[in-house]
């Protein structure tokens, strides 16, 4: 039987090279190229242009702590913290197409309540925790009967997460989810 060769035995730790399969270079090749990038990465200088790697660390702050919100909201508003209204053609009474966001005992979410015509409605919303007192907001829309719920981030830049539109005859009212959003270690959203 032939003998295999195994350098130094390097590989006996890896699953893959347990098993007695014969050696294959191009796991040597990998091996070659691993050994010259470490070599090449001990020899050379990390220092910035005042000679020493501690300078250069201490130019940046670190990265606050995130401090999430408290689950619970200590005092709940009975009037609502952001509304859209726009007035319907209904010539005969007067009614409104009006989007209310409501607190509700848990921080991070609002109950919305809709309205259009005679047309109720209601849905929750959850905002992401990104630090701060949350701070929801409704910009309105392409159509006349439509709005985008959202939030303001922590670089006060609108964040959409909901549409609220009446349907083309009138006879709908939807809420439709728009985008999701995951917060970062820096408090920044970044969308799914």
């Amino acid at each position: 039987m032939r003998r295999l060769f195994r350098p130094f035995n390097l590989f006996r730790s890896f699953s893959q090279f347990r098993s007695s399969q014969p050696f294959r270079p191009s796991a040597l090749v990998v091996l070659a190229f691993a050994l010259a990038g470490t070599l090449s990465s001990c020899h050379s200088s990390a220092a910035g242009p005042t000679g020493s790697v501690t300078d250069s660390a201490s130019h940046t702050p670190p990265l606050p702590m995130f401090k999430r919100n408290p689950e619970d909201r200590p005092a709940v508003k009975k009037e609502p913290v952001a509304e859209y209204r726009v007035r319907t053609d209904d010539k005969l009474n007067e009614s409104w197409f009006s989007v209310r966001l409501y607190e509700t005992s848990r921080t991070m979410r609002y109950r919305v309540a809709l309205e259009f015509e005679g047309l109720t409605g209601e849905d929750t919303i959850r905002l992401p925790d990104l630090g701060t007192v949350p701070q929801p907001a409704i910009e309105k829309g392409k159509d006349k009967y439509s709005c985008i719920i959202g939030l303001l981030d922590n670089d006060h830049k609108f964040r959409e997460m909901k549409m609220v539109y009446v349907t083309e005859k009138g006879q709908n009212l939807k809420i439709t989810t728009l985008k999701h959003y995951v917060v970062t270690e820096n408090y920044r959203l970044v969308g799914e």
